[in-house]
């Protein structure tokens, strides 16, 4: 089995059940590309970074002491996965958190989960589907008029390697949920997360979920004319785009919310190839996951907590405008850093949204 550091290599673990590189190349071909195959056991990635953390910390570990109390937060896609372990962890550390969640009874089931091991947790659930562009307006509009404060929005909702769909706005559809809903719901609440931070005098934080992934976008990495093309549609690069966009967004944003002056910081991260749902429309891949997964992957522990890390460590306080995996800045590719078109994709964006 196979997964990515931050180094942009393919760890691939001691394993007979993948031998060869027709199943990679077969199964995920943007997860073949490497710079090299390490042959090696998990357990050597284990090893701490900078910040005292490592791929194998958990999201308990990395906020382990982190009084949250008087926080709120919106975490997208809260009912599976990261996004539902982020959920928990927050409400343990005392933030208020509000899962923003597409299935209703889903978000439920897990807040009752959560309030049930955790006595005191504050936990709301809130309809949100980030393909629709009217759901996004709706969830903005009935959180603002709740007067709730917001200092954490935790864009970490995403699908992944669909085939080619539109969303109800007639955008394909991967863009639509990773990129663009995220893109709006953000903008929406921006002006209540200022308001927040002036008031309390805390620092707000913006946290985008982005993926490795990044790194296999389409060769050109935002197709602009091409965003609806079904005819050079491909599911990889299409969700390489997609998490190409969402370190862009943070990156313009950051530069944005610099020349305001408020003290709120936009970030992106990494969470690491973990077994969740979200490899369900990958075929064969997904067996091969569910298979092997719970030996050679993240668990959903230490997926959420880089989430969990930039969200709320004290170590990423002032820190803006980065990308983060296990726990640790990475490093991204050099069109992830491209001011322009950073530029270009938050006027193209914002035309879309209109």
């Amino acid at each position: 089995m196979f997964a990515y550091n931050s180094n942009n290599s393919i760890i691939l673990c001691e394993t007979k059940a993948i031998t060869t590189n027709n199943l990679l190349a077969s199964s995920s071909p943007y997860l073949y590309k490497q710079k090299q195959i390490h042959k090696t056991k998990m357990w050597l990635f284990k090893r701490k970074g900078a910040s005292g953390f490592s791929s194998s910390s958990t999201a308990e570990e990395v906020t382990h002491g982190i009084d949250g109390s008087g926080l709120t937060a919106i975490v997208t896609g809260a009912s599976s996965g990261i996004g539902s372990e982020t959920s928990r962890v927050l409400a343990l550390r005392g933030v208020h958190v509000i899962m923003a969640v597409r299935n209703m009874t889903a978000g439920e089931n897990v807040r009752d989960a959560i309030v049930t091991e955790i006595p005191a947790a504050k936990v709301d659930t809130m309809e949100l589907d980030l393909s629709s562009l009217a759901s996004v307006k709706k969830f903005a509009s009935d959180f603002k008029s709740s007067g709730r404060p917001l200092n954490l929005l935790i864009n970490n909702a995403g699908i992944m390697a669909t085939p080619f769909m539109l969303s109800k706005d007639n955008i394909e559809l991967q863009f639509a949920t990773n990129h663009l809903g995220h893109f709006l719901l953000t903008n929406l609440l921006l002006e209540k997360m200022k308001e927040t931070a002036r008031k309390t005098k805390r620092e707000g934080r913006i946290v985008n979920v982005s993926s490795e992934a990044h790194r296999f976008a389409y060769r050109e990495g935002i197709r602009f004319d091409k965003i609806n093309d079904p005819k050079s549609y491909n599911r990889y690069g299409a969700y390489g785009q997609s998490k190409l966009a969402n370190i862009l967004h943070a990156n313009d944003l950051t530069r944005r919310l610099k020349e305001d002056g408020v003290e709120i910081t936009a970030n992106s991260l990494h969470p690491g190839t973990i077994t969740t749902n979200l490899f369900r429309h990958m075929g064969i891949f997904d067996g091969l996951v569910g298979t092997l997964g719970k030996l050679l992957l993240k668990n959903v522990q230490q997926g959420a907590s880089t989430t969990c890390y930039v969200a709320l460590n004290p170590q990423v306080k002032g820190v803006s405008g980065e990308y983060f995996s296990d726990n640790n800045l990475a490093k991204t590719t050099a069109m992830a850093k491209d001011v322009d078109l950073a530029k270009k994709l938050w006027d193209f964006s914002m035309d879309l949204v209109k």
